[in-house]
Formats: structure tokens, C-alpha cells, sequence
């Protein structure tokens, strides 16, 4: 008879994406749903709130097997660079402009990895930056500032 585990890892996991998006699931209900023809509010967030859910599920569903693999390295370096460049990116990008917002973002991104030569990180969020402003400013004609106030003298 096999004996089923749950692997915690996944485990965890799915039970983060389940309550997360229980959460959302439910501030998204205090704003109009509207119909899928006429979408309200709080219909585009409910609905990636419930495929937040189906995901968890669907990743607790994996998690159950026979054998459970621990827990392994943390990759904290990865966590404390990956994370917040693009909190970094939301609270600079009005005050700095598009250009320079991006392309530090990127800049303090790459060095998650520990491979990552400086001279190589300056070139790939140059090129991300080029890449960047070639789309979204002029590509797709938004508006964003490429140059900020906090940028002018």
C-alpha cells in the first residue's frame, strides 16, 4: 500500500496562492462586478483572483505524492534584489522619469545573480532601456515621462 505525502514546499505554496487569492477574491467583490460584456471594477481582479485560486489548487494537487523532497537552499540574494526592483520602479518612475526608472531597475535586478559582472549588468539595462522605451514610448505612443523632475536642474 502506498502512503501519500504532501510535499511541503508546494504545499506552502499552493496554500499562499489560495489564501492570496481568497483575499482578493473577496476585496474585489466590494466593487461592482459589472457582466463580461460590461466589465465593472471589480471584475478584472476577481477574475485573476479565482485563476489565482485554480492555480493554488492545481499546485496542491501536484503536491501530493509519495515522496516529499526538503526544503532546499533559499536563494536570499535573489529575494532581496528581485523583489523590490519593481517597488523600486513604482515609486521612482514619476519622480525620475521612464528612462532612468528602468533602466536602475534593471540594473539592481541583475545583480541577483552572482555571476553577474558590473560591466555586463550596464550593458544588458542599457539595452533593456533602449528596448523599453523603443516599445512602450514609441511603439505604443504612452505617455510616460522619459525624463523626470527629479532629473532637471
Amino acid at each position: 500500500m502506498k502512503s501519500y505525502s504532501i510535499d511541503k514546499t508546494n504545499g506552502l505554496c499552493a496554500a499562499f496562492f489560495i489564501g492570496l487569492g481568497v483575499f482578493f477574491a473577496a476585496q474585489s467583490l466590494d466593487l461592482d462586478l459589472g457582466t463580461a460584456f460590461r466589465m465593472g471594477p471589480g471584475y478584472f481582479p476577481f477574475i485573476l483572483a479565482l485563476l489565482l485560486v485554480l492555480l493554488g489548487i492545481v499546485v496542491l494537487i501536484s503536491a501530493i505524492k509519495e515522496e516529499s523532497e526538503p526544503i532546499g537552499h533559499i536563494a536570499w540574494r535573489g529575494m532581496f534584489l528581485i523583489l523590490p526592483a519593481p517597488i523600486f520602479f513604482g515609486l521612482t518612475v514619476r519622480g525620475l522619469g521612464f528612462v532612468p526608472s528602468i533602466f536602475l531597475t534593471s540594473l539592481i535586478a541583475s545583480f541577483a545573480s552572482q555571476k553577474m559582472k558590473p560591466l555586463t549588468a550596464l550593458l544588458l539595462s542599457a539595452g533593456l532601456t533602449v528596448f523599453a522605451v523603443a516599445v512602450f514610448s514609441y511603439a505604443l505612443g504612452l505617455p510616460f515621462e522619459r525624463f523626470g523632475p527629479w532629473t532637471r536642474f
